[in-house]
């Protein structure tokens, strides 16, 4: 891959405006001081991406607290080489939409000139983010996406990988375990009602080799799936029939928040119920569980990060704790899982800078990527396991939306995958 240089208004590269404004000095020492500040403190200019609004905006909900803390922790600089960098932090809403999320990152990337480019929140916003950072040879950093949809949703060879991005969060392999592990009650049928819609992640799942499928056929399940449903529809009745007719007693899928409302409604006004609903995305977040009401008690979820995680922060040795009680303490909102990964995300930052043999060569800073393994308030984050290149597996629970008094709280009743990870309370059959 050719080297990616950063260019200035008049078509220079960083390095060569710099060597130019250096010649000058020489010869006006009148503007020593503007041109020496400049090369001694260059600025570090990353770019994210992540949806903010839009169907997917409960993923950015504490994006603001984690960047405010973040800039905080920032506000020295960052060393490299014995020297100083300023960081700037461009933020960018993909507004749930692929297009755009493509859109702002090319403008992050040919515009904004950033260095770094980082994105989260599902593939709607990492596969386009990545995939113009890999075009333009950008160093790029995303998490917040089951690793499939990230890297087979790009076209990623497992024989190659890519130049230039990188991801790090769990897999199918890991989601299907955990919920297969909730789902394994003598009171409970195996046969289970599928919900993937047709986008990235619904393909993903649904898909019958690296998804659901195949797993759940080994592990004595049946699954009915009545194949892909358009995002934002309005009438599940023939999946409720299907599942009617086949004696689904457990239900799964991963669905944005508004199909997820619109089917549970509509399976109680068809009788439809189920003793075990396990979903993927919808149900991550205090505020779609307590749109629900009563009906939102009892359904269960992937735990990618909570308060009971023992991981700290490589910035400062935060506690998961002490992050998710600050952020309830800021802002009067329940903690939210994605907090912990935008932490994380900001941490490998951070270890990137520090490591890197050269800030003004990208390719120097993809290597440093490539090289990182770091323990991180999300647990290690370490390119070189695997488990293809370019990802880095971060470990999963599962557990159960269940009212405690008058609020809801998420509790982690399986760590088959991740047994460092304590778990809180049993699953409670919804009927």
């Amino acid at each position: 891959m050719a080297r990616r240089t950063r260019s200035t208004s008049h078509g220079l590269t960083r390095r060569s405006f710099l060597k130019s404004t250096a010649a000058t000095v020489l010869a006006a020492p009148a503007v020593l001081h503007f041109t020496r500040a400049y090369a001694e403190t260059p600025t570090l200019k990353l770019g994210y991406v992540s949806p903010k609004t839009g169907p997917l905006a409960g993923f950015a909900e504490a994006d603001d607290y984690v960047l405010d803390g973040i800039r905080k922790a920032f506000a020295g600089g960052l060393q490299n080489n014995g020297k100083t960098w300023n960081v700037e932090i461009s933020v960018r809403d993909s507004q749930s939409n692929p297009n755009r999320a493509a859109e702002v990152a090319s403008q992050l990337i040919l515009e904004e000139e950033v260095d770094i480019l980082l994105g989260a929140a599902t593939p709607d916003t990492t596969n386009p983010v990545a995939d113009q950072a890999e075009v333009n040879g950008t160093p790029c950093i995303t998490t917040d996406c089951p690793w499939q949809p990230y890297f087979f949703g790009r076209g990623g060879d497992p024989a190659k990988g890519f130049e230039s991005t990188y991801h790090f969060f769990w897999g199918l392999e890991d989601v299907i375990a955990n919920f297969t592990a909730l789902w394994n009650n003598p009171g409970v049928a195996k046969n289970v009602g599928g919900l993937f819609p047709n986008d990235a992640d619904g393909n993903a799942w649904g898909d019958p080799e690296l998804g659901f499928p195949k797993p759940l056929a080994a592990g004595g399940f049946t699954l009915t799936d009545p194949g892909r449903y358009q995002p934002l529809s309005d009438d599940f009745t023939a999946q409720i029939t299907d599942f009617k007719s086949a004696g689904a007693e457990i239900v799964t899928g991963v669905m944005i928040p508004p199909d997820f409302g619109t089917f549970w409604a509509q399976a109680a006004q068809q009788g439809f119920k189920p003793k075990i609903v396990t979903i993927g995305k919808a149900l991550l977040f205090p505020s779609a569980i307590e749109a629900l009401g009563e009906r939102g008690n009892g359904l269960s979820t992937e735990i990618w990060w909570s308060p009971n995680h023992p991981f700290v922060s490589s910035l400062d040795g935060t506690t998961a704790k002490a992050l998710a009680d600050g952020y309830v303490s800021a802002t009067g909102k329940p903690w939210t899982q994605p907090i912990g990964f935008r932490h994380a995300l900001f941490e490998v930052v951070a270890d990137v800078v520090k490591r890197s043999a050269d800030m003004e060569d990208p390719q120097a800073i993809i290597a440093a990527i490539a090289g990182t393994s770091l323990p991180t308030i999300v647990g290690t984050v370490d390119w070189s396991t695997g488990p293809v290149k370019n990802v880095s597996k971060t470990p999963l629970v599962g557990g159960q939306w269940q009212k405690k008094g008058d609020k809801f709280e998420l509790v982690i009743t399986t760590n088959t995958q991740a047994p460092e990870i304590p778990v809180g309370g049993e699953l409670v059959l919804l009927s």
